[in-house]
């Protein structure tokens, strides 16, 4: 591929991941006003969330075996084309109902875009260089993503309606179809390969079992009986899968790609890192909005100092130091200084910190965040063979997915019971439920975000003991391998 058009497919590679990523937080900040228009319960109002992650954490794995099976451009432009529509579908809506079938439809398509964009990526650049430059970019792609929803999503809302949050994905879907009509290879077909049915519905429905019982947690509780069955029935499931992996003729999932050291490695360090991350972005929303009572539009302008420094640490420290240092010596100080920003954001208080604490932890938070982020995309993609990279993509992508539900589900939960029992333990006559109330609410979210910094301390400790390659692997290494013949055991 030449040059110039190497680089612009990378535009369109990364505005789509883009779209999938915002996505993700752009129907936060609109969450209460699509509730009130559509007359959703406060019980059923999760499912706006909920429908898209369980569509998309649970089908990723079956997204990129077919990404594999059937051409990554022909996967992405089908999912480019699927996600418009689902979301012209959501911003339509009429009822809740059809919003929450909209909502796993764009789950549905985003499992099926996410593993071919990041395939696509790690296939269309294998100079070391411009590899390190456009995992530059795109890590920042995934670190920012999160942030520039919620921007987005305060924008739209407060000046058009909550309707554009969804309606917004179908010029940027249009235009990175186009783009990758134009400017993307087809890439390697396997027609004679087949797709492993059985590894697909144990995987798939292992993942949605989990996924579904952390999601469930948050609103019953950690020992209710159907959330325990969802878990301990998603572990055998993910257990029969691991093991019928062993044993078909053409894995959903190659041994080859988890029986790496360096991508366990990566895949354990972001579904950790992501465990820590999606619950901090929810606890500042919360802080920002509920305890500080700012609009949706300032609470998404004060993430835009995270946004840079996500940019700089993708673009300027990881994308420059890639492939000259050992990886883990850029992933394990990135977590520290990561951990570092959520020791000072969780000292905030009811009085406004945004200037003392807020805003130097989020920046701290994005350096070292995406620094580690963009360097493990790279670890978790760069040695895979060329045939399994969709197989290899989506299991980052399910890291991901599985990380930021976990964590959503499992923090929320320690911030509801601490705070309730920070109000039993200090109610009483003459106390100021509004302050008492507040006060709580802070606590809550404090020690919540002292386990998120554990998340990306153990992260780190991750990193710092599996990931011991001395530099960042290359797609040459991988033409350099032999391949690992293929198990015929039935």
């Amino acid at each position: 591929m030449a040059e110039s058009r190497r680089w612009w497919a990378l535009v369109v590679i990364s505005l789509a991941q883009l779209m999938v990523v915002l996505d993700m937080t752009i129907v936060n900040i609109a969450l209460p006003s699509a509730q009130a228009d559509l007359n959703m319960s406060d019980g059923n109002r999760q499912w706006v969330i909920t429908a898209y992650t369980l569509a998309f954490g649970g089908l990723l794995l079956l997204g990129g075996r077919i990404a594999d099976l059937v051409g990554r451009r022909n996967t992405f432009v089908i999912g480019l084309l699927g996600f418009a529509a689902a979301s012209a579908l959501g911003g339509a809506a009429a009822n809740s109902g059809m919003l929450f079938g909209a909502r796993a439809l764009q789950g549905v398509f985003a499992a099926l875009l996410a593993p071919s964009a990041l395939s696509l990526l790690a296939t269309t650049f294998t100079d070391p260089k411009d590899r390190s430059k456009a995992f530059g970019i795109f890590g920042a792609i995934i670190g920012a993503g999160a942030a520039v929803g919620l921007l987005a999503g305060g924008i739209l809302t407060e000046y058009l309606d909550w309707r554009w949050c969804l309606y917004v994905n179908i010029p940027i879907a249009l235009v990175a179809f186009f783009g990758a009509l134009a400017l993307l290879e087809v890439g390697e077909r396997h027609p004679d390969a087949r797709l492993d049915v059985p590894g697909a519905l144990l995987g798939s429905a292992g993942m949605l079992s989990i996924v579904y019982g952390f999601s469930e947690a948050e609103s019953r509780s950690w020992h209710d009986g159907l959330v325990v069955t969802l878990l301990v029935a998603g572990v055998v499931l993910l257990g029969l899968f691991g093991l019928w992996q062993t044993r078909a003729k053409v894995p959903l999932l190659p041994m080859s790609v988890v029986r790496d050291r360096q991508r366990v490695g990566a895949f354990l360090t972001t579904l950790f890192v992501t465990i820590g991350m999606f619950g901090t972005f929810l606890f500042l929303t919360y802080y920002l909005q509920g305890v500080l009572g700012w609009s949706p539009l300032k609470t998404g302008v004060a993430y835009l100092p995270m946004t840079v420094a996500m940019v700089i640490g993708s673009t300027q420290v990881a994308a420059r130091l890639l492939g000259k240092v050992p990886p883990r010596f850029l992933i394990v100080p990135g977590l520290l200084v990561a951990a570092g920003g959520l020791a000072i954001i969780a000292q905030v208080g009811v009085e406004p910190a945004y200037a003392s604490h807020v805003l130097p932890g989020m920046i701290m938070l994005g350096l070292g965040m995406s620094t580690a982020m963009m360097t493990s995309v790279s670890l978790a993609t760069g040695s895979v063979a060329p045939r399994d990279s969709g197989a290899a993509s989506a299991t980052f992508n399910t890291a991901q997915q599985v990380g930021g539900s976990i964590g959503t589900a499992l923090l929320n939960t320690i911030a509801a019971s601490v705070t309730a029992r920070y109000v039993t333990a200090h109610a009483g006559p003459g106390v100021d439920r509004r302050l008492l109330a507040a006060k709580a609410t802070v606590h809550g979210f404090n020690v919540a975000t002292y386990w998120a910094l554990a998340a990306l301390l153990l992260a780190a400790a991750i990193a710092g003991l599996v990931v011991n390659a001395d530099r960042a692997p290359t797609p040459q290494a991988t033409q350099e391998r032999t391949p690992e013949p293929v198990d015929t055991a039935t």
